[in-house]
């Protein structure tokens, strides 16, 4: 018989034995199968009790949402009392009661307010209550709600800047999904940024939101020899249409603008453009996303479009114009013979266009010629690559001045890595891409500056974007679908370049979430 100092003795032994990591990892993978085809088994037994009675009819007589301590119950109710067979005309079979309670669920989702999964559970009231029938029942939903505080710090470096930020961001302020987001940076381009925007649901609709909110901002912009300061709010209004109408957008914004901290080499275009500029405009942005990844896309199509209204009517300030853009996108996957599924081989095509046509401010009957803080800029690692920051388009000197009308697309080879394989974030890319930037062109000394004139030189410009081929460049890179952001790292070399422009050859790193 073994005495307790031997067991001892034992125990330690066991306990200074070193554990192999690969029986360890195989009791793990045992556990999670076992865990996994329990949980299948309760939702086949769920699912056939469900199809077994979905045609019984039931009567929901309350809806409960446990655990949401700090959101509001009128909140809550504006979603389920609806729901309710007393607001009902008639009742609902089993299934159709699941499925409502459930699209009210996935309405919770939407909020991010609470984590997933949201739990659904049915009882049958208390029989001792007299107001209860037969076919009544309670649904609970069990949530969990996420932190309402969340802070961020990092630091990020792309496009030819490097910049630290933080981002404060409060969930589900007054209980009713509101959200505050105050955000600050500190870089060497954009030298400080402060922002702060709160948003919240209108009627307990996720799908229809509003947003009040204000920045204040300071970017150093080397390709054009000057410091932007700005410093503004804005209102707007978000939903989504029904259907596969997309998302809409429409808002209010008031920003002063100063262009300062001129370089001692200033062109006369900047130097004009410099001191203090008000913009009051209304905007609607449209957007459509049907890719099945918005940062790595192997199918589907992405559309937008935006339009801004500056200085026009009521609206004031000292700038006027109407500037619109489209911008399309398209993916296909690329069977592979040999290779079964989805061998992430893809051809993705992308295009942009945009048209800034001046307006007459006030009574003043004649346009306004465009500014330096409202033109269009191209080119760069985020859009046409393979050339430096603004480096296509018009240029006073060293300056990069912007233009009025541009267009610019691009197509690209996507394929993964050898041993990687089609699931990781990761792909070589092949590109061709190129575009076009113009300034309108002046009013002769002769020739009027009414409407009829401008409509001239705007579609003399546009006539001008097919002559000749566009400003070209072609490359290999590595993508990298990050969680927050695109990145990739391509080595370019430009094939076509117009005077004045600035193409960059070699290696290029570059980051954003909507690339060319």
């Amino acid at each position: 018989m073994a005495s307790p100092v031997d067991n001892e003795g034992n125990i330690f032994e066991t306990l200074r034995k070193r554990v192999d990591p690969k029986a360890q990892e195989e009791k793990t993978r045992a556990a999670s199968e076992r865990e996994q085809a329990q949980y299948e088994k309760t939702q086949r037994r769920l699912a056939e009790l469900i199809e077994t009675n979905s045609t019984l009819p039931c009567t929901i007589s309350s809806i409960r949402v446990l655990n949401a301590v700090h959101t509001r119950r009128n909140f809550l109710e504006r979603i389920f009392n609806p729901l309710l067979s007393a607001n009902q005309d008639r009742p609902y079979t089993l299934a159709e009661a699941i499925r409502q309670v459930s699209i009210g669920a996935d309405k919770l989702h939407k909020f991010d307010i609470f984590h997933e999964p949201i739990s659904l559970f049915i009882d049958q009231p208390s029989r001792t209550d007299p107001l209860t029938t037969p076919t009544d029942i309670d649904v609970y939903l069990s949530v969990r709600e996420k932190s309402r505080i969340l802070l961020k710090t990092g630091t990020d470096v792309g496009n030819a800047e490097g910049s630290a930020y933080g981002n404060l961001q409060w969930r589900n302020v007054f209980g009713g999904a509101e959200t505050l987001n105050l955000n600050a940076s500190l870089g060497t381009r954009t030298r400080s940024a402060y922002q702060a925007g709160f948003e919240t649901p209108f009627l307990s609709d996720p799908n229809f939101r509003g947003e009040v909110g204000g920045l204040a901002s300071s970017t150093q912009k080397t390709w054009s020899s000057h410091e932007e300061v700005l410093k503004g709010g804005w209102v707007k209004l978000r939903w989504i249409a029904g259907g596969s109408g997309g998302r809409h957008e429409v808002g209010y914004n008031g920003i002063w603008r100063q262009i300062t901290g001129l370089a001692s080499n200033a062109s006369p275009t900047v130097r004009g453009d410099a001191g203090d500029s008000v913009k009051s405009s209304i905007t609607h942005t449209w957007v459509n996303d049907r890719r099945d990844n918005p940062l790595l896309p192997s199918r589907g199509y992405y559309a937008k479009t935006n339009l801004e209204v500056a200085g026009w009517g009521p609206l004031q300030g000292d700038v006027a114009f109407c500037k619109s853009e489209i911008e399309g996108q398209g993916a296909v996957p690329i069977p592979i013979p040999g290779i079964p599924g989805d061998s992430g081989v893809s051809f993705t095509s992308g295009i942009r266009a945009g048209l800034l046509y001046p307006l007459s401010l006030g009574l003043d009957q004649k346009p306004r010629p465009s500014r330096l803080n409202d033109r269009f800029q191209l080119g760069g690692p985020a859009d046409v690559r393979g050339f430096r920051l603004s480096g296509l388009g018009p240029r006073d000197g060293a300056d990069a001045v912007g233009g009025d009308i541009y267009a610019a697309g691009s197509v690209n080879l996507l394929v993964p890595l050898p041993r990687l394989g089609a699931q990781k974030p990761i792909r070589m890319q092949a590109f061709i891409n190129g575009g076009r930037l113009l300034a309108l062109k002046n009013p002769g000394e002769q020739e009027s500056q009414d409407g009829q004139s401008l409509n001239k030189r705007v579609y003399s410009t546009v006539a001008e974007l097919g002559n000749g081929l566009p400003t070209l460049s072609a490359g290999l890179g590595l993508v990298y679908a990050h969680p927050i952001a695109r990145m990739e790292l391509n080595f370019s070399f430009p094939l076509v370049l117009r005077k004045g422009e600035e193409g960059r050859k070699g290696l290029s790193f570059g980051i954003g979430i909507n690339m060319l």
